[in-house]
């Protein structure tokens, strides 16, 4: 079957602008869900091909009418952090990919691209990875040509991932680190959504999952020391231990640091310590012969604006009309 329009779940976060821009440009018209029209304005809104719709995903008449006339359906939909216990994360994961599945069976779409998480696993201690696993089972178990991709954290300009290490070390002189010997292995944007693009239409990737890493695996404490020598700002880095770590999280969850650091951006919680308890690690090689990103390619480019060599190598591409 020939796929001509993609309706996309989370196309207005960042993974979601990326993989838009690159179905547009690849000639897809696409479907983006979004509660809020203004934030899309700037990046999807003046793309031709790509058309924005106020929508409440959880609205299981309002999700079909979406999906409705479309050839396929991407699912990124995905948080972090939970304010409601784990309530949050079932809702916006195991739920929400229950109500997709739905949908798709309601307007005879038969196509599904599913966003996962490296370590999901229903039996996880953590909640995030718990309802990811829940997710991926309801995809598996849909009957729909489906396909699901489990990243590793995914970093690129405006991600919360290395921009969040930046953050840290702009507001404090020494830094705590929870977890310093957890292991990820960082995937550029731009792959993740080239993956994605490169699946849609290929029946080889029917029925199967994929893990997405760059080219390296990192410990955290490498990747907050490599921030700091992008940005200009080391920093005395203390690397708690596990007691530490987990006492660290559940002071973050107090309710007046709480609200303090998630307006910040800077939240831990304990559920997040019980994910970095798992190696977000590959095993396999990237898949569709892509050649992954390594994060020294791409992470000078926007970590390093505000130092005096990056304004110099600004200065020089736009001398040289580079882009």
């Amino acid at each position: 079957m020939e796929i001509t329009t993609v309706a996309i779940l989370g196309g207005t976060g960042f993974i979601g602008r990326h993989l838009c821009h690159r179905l547009a440009a690849e000639g897809y018209r696409v479907r983006v869900a979004t509660r809020d029209r203004e934030r899309a304005k700037e990046e999807l809104i003046l793309l031709p091909t790509v058309q924005v719709e106020d929508l409440d995903v959880h609205d299981a008449a309002q999700l079909t009418r979406f999906v409705d006339g479309t050839d396929a359906l991407v699912n990124l939909v995905g948080v972090l952090h939970d304010a409601r216990g784990s309530r949050g994360f079932r809702a916006a994961h195991v739920d929400l990919a229950e109500k997709a599945i739905a949908a798709c069976r309601s307007a005879g779409v038969t196509r599904l691209l599913h966003m996962s998480a490296l370590g999901a696993d229903p039996s996880a201690k953590s909640a995030y990875l718990a309802s990811k696993g829940e997710a991926e089972q309801a995809v598996r178990s849909s009957g729909l040509a489906w396909t699901v991709f489990r990243p590793s954290v995914v970093f690129g300009r405006g991600d919360s991932f290395l921009n969040l290490f930046a953050k840290t070390l702009r507001l404090f002189p020494v830094l705590p680190l929870a977890c310093p010997d957890a292991r990820f292995q960082p995937v550029f944007v731009e792959d993740v959504a080239a993956a994605f693009a490169r699946s849609l239409p290929d029946p080889g990737s029917i029925g199967r999952a994929y893990d997405l890493c760059g080219p390296r695996a990192y410990r955290l404490r490498e990747l907050v020391e490599y921030v700091a020598s992008l940005t200009g700002r080391p920093r005395p880095i203390i690397g708690l231990n596990d007691a530490a770590s987990y006492a660290q999280a559940f002071a973050m969850e107090v309710p007046p640091f709480r609200q303090l650091l998630g307006a910040l951006g800077l939240l831990m919680t304990r559920d997040n310590y019980y994910s970095m308890q798992v190696e977000s690690v590959c095993r396999d090689p990237f898949p569709f012969d892509i050649e992954p990103t390594a994060l020294e390619a791409v992470a000078p480019v926007y970590l390093g604006e505000r130092t005096p060599r990056s304004r110099y190598e600004l200065f020089r591409r736009r001398r040289n009309g580079e882009s």
